[in-house]
């Protein structure tokens, strides 16, 4: 075959193979939002319901240290108790008629309400998450500082990624250092780049109002957001071990009186913050969590609240932070069992790469912490796309790369369906009397694009085809695709009308001009 021959033939395979890449109409893709996890399960039933006595011990026996004065006083006229060494306790009984009483299940609204999110049982969905502090710049490959603008284009990105459901700010605007004006601008960046449901961290009580205000201007006017809220407010309001933070418990008093949903993340790190034990550390978090639940409920009962139990695991040989060996994995499934053995609303960590850039560690990293996260039956796996260096740094690539692989991990969720029809008796007597291959059969042809996810980015072509396009390798291939959505994905979703009131009472610092192809950076 002649070159030309074979460079012909590729672009027809490449056109083919990315026309399948293509999620079909609705009810014919392989993979959706919410698909039903729960197959792997890494503990018994009698490990849940030790892990469950054991935490409760810990709630009752040990209690929890520095509580805020709103919240002893509804704890104590609730039934809760101030030990000796002043920590305050919590009943079993008072634990388990909150879990009783708590939310199971919630909505995570979207602006487009095709975007809804049903956040229940085991459905699984990924989103983003993280506070890095540096993003990998695609010029030149070297880290620097994360920037307000960055945080847009990264909510353009996701955008356009159709296996990362929601999107929670990511990184840290590093030149705004007023807490109010980066509260605001964050909030800001995130609505303006995605009609996705969004998350978000508030710094203070008094910035929830204000918070609150901007998406009310928004989104309609007054009381919009509380109809339909948009956003969740993330907020560790456990410093572990087993401690209150006044800040974010503070926070999410205003937050909940606002009726913004609550993500209470707890993230106790195993031989650092939480005990080397495995177990012992879900007990801790579990326990930590649990405490989160009932601060929430006891605000105002039943409020939307995600049980995000986020067991970390330290690096024993240096204490440092890591996001992507095997230990993480096995214990956000096993808290995501956990949840689920509580039948409460779930998010967890995973694809938090420990890894610097986009590259082999950082895919075997990235692919065993979700899919055990989604084959666990995680509800909501925060994380799961763009962070590498133990979530101190975000990658533009790494975003389509993860969520090329979300696709796959979505399809081993999803399953096997055992029908009659699956079972395909008469479709292998046919074949093996016949043609002698399922090639060209209407089964085949018909479940092409029902059963099987196609890569957009991974390459199954022959080192020949390979080599005749390039010989690129996927993180030049992901690039490109970055490259090629961000040149011209500049999303309208602030009315300019609407865009010029917000700039006009709010301190927006985001260039209008970085919010259209005028700018020139992609």
């Amino acid at each position: 075959m002649t070159g030309q021959e074979l460079r012909r033939r590729g672009r027809a395979r490449a056109a083919k193979l990315a026309a399948r890449g293509v999620a079909g109409g609705k009810g014919q893709a392989p993979i959706a939002p919410g698909l039903l996890g729960g197959r792997y399960l890494p503990l018994s039933d009698h490990d849940l319901s030790r892990i469950h006595a054991a935490a409760l011990e810990v709630l009752q026996r040990v209690g929890m240290a520095d509580p805020t004065p709103a919240l002893r006083d509804l704890a104590l006229a609730a039934g809760a108790a101030i030990n000796d060494q002043g920590r305050l306790c919590f009943p079993g009984s008072l634990v388990e008629d909150t879990i009783a009483g708590a939310a199971r299940s919630l909505v995570l609204h979207a602006r487009d309400p095709d975007k809804d999110l049903e956040v229940s049982g085991r459905r699984v969905h990924f989103g983003t998450g993280g506070a890095a502090v540096k993003v990998l710049d695609p010029a030149d490959g070297r880290y620097r500082d994360a920037s307000l603008t960055d945080l847009y284009d990264f909510a353009r990105l996701v955008d356009r990624l159709d296996n990362v459901h929601w999107f929670t700010r990511c990184v840290i605007a590093t030149e705004l250092s007023d807490s109010l004006e980066l509260d605001l601008n964050t909030a800001y960046a995130c609505l303006a780049g995605t009609d996705k449901h969004l998350g978000t961290a508030i710094t203070a009580a008094e910035n929830v109002a204000p918070v609150i205000a901007l998406f009310d201007a928004a989104l309609g006017g007054e009381g919009a957001f509380a109809r339909r809220p948009v956003c969740k407010l993330h907020s560790s309001p456990i410093v572990p071990p087993l401690r209150y933070g006044a800040d974010a418990c503070d926070t999410i008093f205003e937050a909940v009186r606002h009726g913004m949903p609550i993500n209470a993340i707890t993230a106790g790190q195993s031989g650092a913050t939480a005990p080397a034990a495995l177990a012992g550390t879900l007990v801790q978090t579990v326990a930590e969590t649990l405490a989160a639940l009932l601060l929430v409920n006891l605000i105002r009962p039943g409020h939307p609240f995600i049980f995000s139990n986020w067991p970390m695991v330290s690096d024993l040989r240096t204490g440092a932070f890591s996001g992507g060996g095997g230990e993480e994995a096995i214990l956000n499934a096993a808290a995501a069992q956990i949840a689920n053995f509580y039948d409460l609303p779930s998010g967890v960590a995973a694809g938090m790469a420990d890894s610097k850039i986009p590259d082999e560690q950082a895919g075997y990293e990235k692919a065993l912490t979700t899919a055990l996260a989604g084959l666990a039956g995680a509800n909501l796996v925060y994380e799961s796309s763009g962070m590498l260096a133990s979530l101190l740094g975000c990658a533009f690539e790494s975003f389509v790369l993860d969520d090329e692989m979300l696709g796959f991990v979505l399809r081993a969720v999803r399953g096997i369906e055992v029908t009659e029809e699956t079972l395909a008796v008469e479709t292998i007597a046919e074949a093996a009397t016949g043609a002698g291959h399922f090639l060209g059969s209407s089964q085949t042809l018909e479940l092409m694009e029902k059963e099987y996810v196609y890569p957009r980015l991974g390459d199954r072509s022959t080192p020949e085809e390979w080599q005749q396009r390039g010989g690129r390798d996927i993180r030049a291939r992901a690039l490109a695709r970055v490259r090629e959505i961000l040149a011209e994905h500049y999303p309208v979703h602030i009315a300019p009308a609407v865009d010029s009131a917000l700039r006009a009472r709010f301190p927006i610092r985001l260039p209008a001009a970085s919010m259209t192809s005028a700018g020139g950076r992609w």
